[in-house]
């Protein structure tokens, strides 16, 4: 952490990067717990908070899309863009709540709009880093940055919740927007290097493709990010992160009608702020870890599902919410691990469209569980529902036991394109 406060120190463009992603993970964190939790007192429904949430997560399932025109649009406009049109959207809900016209029929209309500004984010992180970080800086700028905006989510999340109890959703929405127009302004000042120049001004931004064009080379695009992944140990790591984003994706579904069982909205805003602290952690462990075995790292995700499980059962809302976070910790440090593999081992003109590729492979599941999730709470409720959906970490570790290649993989700091059959440059065939 000491090295991460010092490359936030000297890098103005990553502290202006992390900063602005404080903001916006901010955004994401209140208009997710205040939609949802509207939605189920609204409904009473986990079919409906389900379906929703699927909504909201479907950036994951159609990333792989947005990932080309990451690749070649300006990065800094397209980050301000996103940011915008959230903080313009997220305002129609208090206005219909004080007409009195909020219905859940309108939930359905902004939660896709929301959807689709945030959709380059997942790319757009993987591609910018390696502009404005030194390679040898990555472990650590993905460390400070899932410190900082996981952090945050922390903290909305629970404040989130008990916002709610105390004002009601709607009213939450008014402070949402403020942190949409924070985190643009911070966009608009980062200068972005790209590939072969110095940043998006000048010369760069002179010679930058024409929207037309980018259109035009879509396809060899997108093609060209999945031939780098074909046949390469990635294939197996993206069906286990599948895995275990389809139990996430069910849980996030059937959280508010959990945490109603528990307390209301105040417990329901603390297991959000339980996850946040467990993947803080497990990012803050991140770089500490980097030199254990990437396979070994793999296998602690079964003490997650044992911890999880554990969760589901507590005779105590505290206990659940400890027992909770801690079942995080293991994703955590495994994510900051993956983002520097990915950083590391894959050319950086292409990032954008492999991390998108990457994610909407993995992704795809998180609004599958989402809707599952919804349809078995209500036939065997939220507990049983729960408890089931801990399988989904608790595979991850038993597909590594029983695959001695992945059991064997080095240390993320010391991994390179042969451990996970990737070709070279030379051998990788033309976009």
């Amino acid at each position: 952490m000491i090295a991460a406060g010092r490359l936030l120190r000297r890098n103005r463009d990553f502290r202006r990067f992390v900063a602005g992603q404080f903001a916006t993970n901010a955004g994401d964190s209140l208009y997710t717990v205040a939609v949802l939790w509207l939605a189920f007192e609204l409904t009473g429904s986990t079919l409906v908070t389900g379906a929703l949430n699927a909504i909201l997560l479907l950036p994951w399932l159609l990333q792989v899309f947005a990932g080309p025109l990451v690749d070649r649009l300006p990065l800094r406009s397209v980050l301000v863009g996103s940011q915008v049109v959230q903080g313009v959207v997220v305002l129609v809900l208090p206005l219909a709540a004080v007409t009195g016209r909020l219905r859940i029929g309108l939930l359905f209309v902004v939660a896709p709009v929301l959807m689709l500004a945030t959709l380059v984010m997942g790319p757009m992180e993987s591609a910018l880093l390696p502009r404005i970080v030194d390679e040898d800086r990555l472990s650590e700028a993905n460390s400070a940055l899932a410190t900082v905006t996981l952090g945050l989510d922390m903290v909305f999340d629970a404040i989130g919740g008990g916002f709610i109890a105390v004002f009601g959703a709607a009213t939450l929405f008014l402070a949402d927007s403020l942190t949409f127009a924070v985190a643009a302004a911070l966009f608009a000042g980062i200068t972005i290097g790209t590939p072969g120049s110095s940043n998006e001004s000048g010369e760069a931004a002179e010679s930058a493709p024409s929207v037309g064009s980018v259109l035009r080379s879509y396809g060899s695009d997108l093609r060209a990010g999945i031939e780098v992944l074909r046949g390469t140990l990635f294939v197996e790591l993206i069906l286990m992160t599948a895995v275990a984003n389809f139990a996430t994706g069910i849980a996030l579904a059937i959280l508010p009608a959990f945490g109603d069982g528990l307390g209301g909205p105040a417990i329901y805003g603390l297991l959000l702020g339980a996850l946040g602290i467990g993947r803080l952690v497990g990012s803050i462990l991140g770089p500490y870890v980097a030199g254990v075995p990437y396979g070994t790292v793999l296998l602690s995700h079964g003490l997650g599902a044992g911890c999880w499980v554990a969760a589901a059962v507590a005779p105590s809302p505290a206990l659940t919410v400890a027992l909770f976070g801690l079942a995080w910790v293991p994703i955590g440090a495994s994510g900051v691990l993956t983002a520097t593999l990915n950083q590391r081992l894959f050319p950086a003109d292409l990032l954008g469209r492999i991390s998108a590729t990457k994610g909407t492979a993995s992704g795809a599941t998180l609004p599958l569980g989402s809707l599952v999730g919804g349809v078995v709470a209500e036939a065997l409720g939220t507990t049983t529902t729960m408890t089931l959906a801990a399988g989904g970490f608790g595979f991850t570790a038993v597909y590594v036991l029983l695959r001695p290649r992945l059991r064997r993989l080095p240390a993320a700091e010391a991994a390179t394109p042969d451990d996970f059959d990737l070709r070279t440059e030379t051998e990788r065939p033309e976009p």
